[in-house]
């Protein structure tokens, strides 16, 4: 394996290129400390060391302290870890270690999106947004179901009405300010029962 170029990404780090593929970043005070210089052989047992000692040691302290933060899907957590640069294989041993403890867990993640943000969104929003962070179609399906049985999912006909207040819209305007309602409706994932539904009803119970 041969160093074939060390290139400075910042005052503190340079990623690490072996036989010309990228390999790591190293802090530029590891060069000396594990023998790495340009055009150079790196010793097998110096290679193994950053592998699977320091950069997997680094890669779950940066898991652990994102995580301390916010909680994550574990596509995006990946995805930030990615950002880092650390090889694949360390990535893939700190979520495995992170979620073991139970830090990285896709249902509780998608239960505790729909406990806080369900009530507000329809079903299509939904899915689209879980599905957006990583999350696998069946477990949106199971959470969601979970959801519904709960009896805390919100009435869409009631969601799309609070819509049409906000719009101040006008049961009596004329045929162009009801087909752009319509268009508005569909674009936020209602269904055309569910719209044909609220608009029935709308402003009926005013009067």
């Amino acid at each position: 394996m041969i160093v074939t170029d060390i290139i400075e990404i910042s005052k503190k780090q340079c990623k690490i290129m072996i036989d010309n593929e990228f390999a790591f970043v190293l802090y530029k005070g590891e060069l000396h400390l594990y023998g790495i210089k340009k055009r150079e052989p790196i010793e097998e047992k110096n290679y193994d060391k950053i592998m699977n000692e320091v950069l997997i040691k680094r890669v779950k302290l940066r898991a652990m302290n994102l995580l301390k933060s916010r909680a994550y899907t574990e596509k995006k957590l990946r995805d930030k870890l990615r950002a880092g640069q650390y090889p694949p294989s360390c990535i893939e041993e700190a979520l495995t270690y992170v979620k073991s403890f139970g830090y990285v867990d896709d249902e509780k993640y998608t239960a505790d999106y729909l406990f806080y943000h369900g009530g507000k969104l329809n079903r299509q929003q939904i899915f689209m947004k879980l599905k957006e962070k990583g999350i696998a179609e069946e477990i949106i399906q199971r959470e969601y179901q979970n959801f519904v049985n709960s009896g805390e999912a919100p009435d869409e006909s009631e969601l799309i009405c609070k819509l049409l207040k906000k719009k101040r819209y006008d049961p009596e305007g004329d045929w162009e300010s009801h087909q752009k309602i319509m268009r508005f409706l569909f674009s936020k994932g209602f269904s055309c029962d569910k719209i044909k539904e609220a608009l029935s009803v709308y402003g009926k119970n005013d009067e």
